[in-house]
């Protein structure tokens, strides 16, 4: 059979992630140290899985509502409220998704049609294009830069708007950069945004892992509620990344397009891991507070050391991840990464993975233990003085 007859165009076009292929690599060197995975070392807190198993005693294997429970949705309703100021209805502005990345998924759907344009500032997360892509939009990235701190522009923001511009993918705090973004600049963002009428998809997941300061919505900027759908989920916060589950919170008008392509695609996410989500919630302030401590014990010490050894680095404020500059080396990105995982053992991620501009530098994840962390730097400054 001809498979390129059978094939659907849209979706062969979409390239692997660049972040997949080192993870392949890995599987052939197993005294590896991974510095490339962007996924918590900590183990879900005992009380929220007890919160998971309880809910397998007591038979509750069943679908749960499209939404969510309401018991959930609940709870997300009230974090959204005393975390960020913003208010949702549980009834029909919040729904409960399998990871952040389907509510993303969802929200490209709902406001898309064919030849749409959706902004994506890079470097950022690798499944935003793809997805803008599937969702039959055309990806439109900026550049964002290393003077200005990796934060979209204004500016450049307006540079890249066009009659056809539908919707922007905010990712902030950034992966894989580390970047957030200060209420002025936020609202300096709104202001164009609002001028050209267009739809935000703010993906949050990394909002619990600011470290200086407390993390600000788009959405809390005044006139954005009603143009802004926010992503998060409880991946990264409560250390639960293979519960698979995610929200969006918006408008009820973009929200029930949103749980309908949700019905019939997924049904409902994971029960059990909805009864975890509420454990979470609401008595899981204190799990998030002593990971994010941790982190920034990693973040400075990563950090410094990088800077030490002659890769340029400036300190994230925001997700777990530190994006060092390797152009002093003299070698792409690629050529660092791979060199690295053959010669040393270390596990990075070649910076334009997550688009053009990230060319030169390298993201390394600090969602590892101490000891790995200085033992993988040690053997990185070995690396830089070999060549």
């Amino acid at each position: 059979m001809d498979y390129s007859k059978v094939l659907s165009e849209r979706a062969s076009g979409i390239k692997p992630s660049g972040i997949r292929r080192f993870f392949d690599l890995m599987e052939n060197a197993p005294d590896t140290i991974s510095l490339g995975i962007g996924e918590p070392d900590f183990v879900t807190p005992w009380h929220i899985r007890d919160a998971g198993i309880a809910s397998l005693e007591k038979g509750y294997t069943y679908y749960t509502p499209n939404a969510g429970t309401t018991e959930l949705r609940g709870a997300i309703s009230a974090y959204m409220k005393r975390s960020l100021g913003l208010e949702y209805a549980i009834k029909d502005e919040i729904v409960v998704t399998v990871g952040g990345s389907e509510a993303i998924d969802l929200a490209l759907r709902a406001v898309v049609n064919p030849g749409d344009e959706v902004i994506v500032p890079e470097p950022s997360f690798v499944c935003y294009g793809p997805m803008a892509s599937l969702a039959g939009g055309v990806p439109v990235f900026i550049s964002t830069k290393p003077e200005d701190k990796f934060k979209l522009t204004p500016k450049d923001l307006e540079a890249a708007i066009t009659s056809k511009t539908k919707a922007i993918i905010l990712p902030y705090p950034n992966n894989p950069t580390g970047a957030i973004l200060e209420k002025e600049e936020l609202e300096a963002l709104a202001e164009v945004i609002k001028k050209h009428d267009i739809i935000v998809i703010s993906d949050e997941i990394y909002s619990e892992l600011t470290y200086d300061g407390k993390h600000i919505s788009i959405a809390s900027i005044n006139g954005m509620r009603e143009r802004t759908i926010v992503v998060n989920g409880f991946s990264k916060s409560y250390a639960m990344t293979g519960w698979r589950l995610g929200y969006a919170c918006g408008p009820r008008e973009i929200i029930s397009i949103m749980t309908r392509v949700h019905q019939y695609a997924i049904m409902s996410a994971p029960t059990t891991a909805q009864f975890a989500a509420v454990e979470a919630l609401n008595h899981g302030d204190g799990d998030i507070e002593e990971m994010r401590e941790e982190y920034d014990r990693r973040r400075r010490f990563m950090c410094d050391r990088f800077n030490n050894i002659g890769l340029s680095c400036e300190i994230p404020h925001g997700a777990f991840y530190m994006f060092p500059s390797i152009k002093s080396t003299g070698l792409t990105s690629e050529e660092f990464c791979m060199r690295l995982l053959r010669e040393k053992h270390v596990a990075v991620i070649p910076g334009n993975a997550f688009g053009e501009s990230g060319e030169g530098f390298v993201r390394c994840c600090y969602a590892a233990s101490m000891k790995n962390i200085a033992k993988a730097l040690t053997r990185i400054e070995e690396f830089i003085e070999s060549l």
